[in-house]
């Protein structure tokens, strides 16, 4: 059985230098690449429930989450999940508008075209996941305990009443949270993803799961360490300076 596994988390899949971007090329040469070595993905909801119990980690698993709910997942990662037969969690950043048409879209983010609800009910229909990433996308640490409930709470009860089902999983906005979110989180949800930079080992907080940002594997020689036992030392080395910089107040 493994000694962890990677929670590879991607947010805009498009060509551009911004830091949440990933080119749509390399996104699929990179899926190629797993299949073609037997690697599968398992639901993020799965895993954490491994965790939680204690239970072994199956060999060649991985788990795929995006964050924010850009559209570029529906046009271009979600044709590359389907042809290898992947999944995904998605995690929304609702926004607070009332359209809930199949042709009404979340809330714009940073600018980017965001996912409509019935691209949304497509994927879901398809085997995607989707969890909670708030109403309004707020540094959670930074608002009052009653806006942290409403924004965690909220974004749950939307995708709910949209989609028909249950919402088990939650992803911190920017990664950030403090003993609140976890507390609310913890009512609401099976696991909760940070961006803590790291992978997802037996040790693990169900309520702040590790995850690798896809920032890190930009170039093909990175991504292909994911195959490699280096990728552990990789994932350690670059946490160092980060961890460095977020103590100075840097993100």
């Amino acid at each position: 059985m493994a000694d962890y596994i990677p929670v590879l988390t991607f947010h805009a899949i498009e060509d551009s230098p911004s830091v949440i971007s990933f080119s749509p090329e390399l996104f699929g040469r990179f899926m190629e690449k797993l299949h073609r070595n037997g690697y599968g993905t398992l639901r993020l909801t799965d895993a954490a429930g491994l965790v939680r119990g204690r239970k072994p980690l199956p060999e060649k698993s991985f788990v795929l989450t995006f964050d924010d709910g850009y559209e570029s997942v529906y046009s271009e990662a979600f044709p590359v999940l389907r042809k290898y037969g992947m999944t995904a969690t998605v995690f929304l950043a609702v926004g607070d508008t009332e359209n809930r048409g199949a042709s009404d879209r979340l809330t714009t983010l940073g600018g980017r075209r965001m996912l409509s609800w019935g691209e949304i009910r497509e994927m879901k229909d398809a085997g995607i996941d989707f969890g909670a990433h708030t109403v309004t996308h707020p540094d959670l640490t930074a608002i009052d305990t009653a806006a942290v409930e409403r924004e965690i709470t909220g974004s749950k009860e939307i995708i709910e009443n949209n989609l028909g089902e249950p919402v088990l999983s939650f992803a911190y906005p920017y990664g950030l949270y403090d003993e609140r979110c976890i507390e609310i989180a913890g009512r609401s949800f099976a696991c909760a993803c940070s961006d803590d930079l790291g992978l997802l080992t037996a040790s693990n907080a169900p309520y702040a799961l590790r995850r690798v940002d896809a920032y890190y594997l930009r170039r093909e020689e990175l991504f292909g360490l994911v195959l490699t036992k280096l990728f552990p030392l990789y994932i350690f080395l670059r946490n160092i300076p980060r961890t460095i910089n977020r103590r100075l107040g840097r993100r």
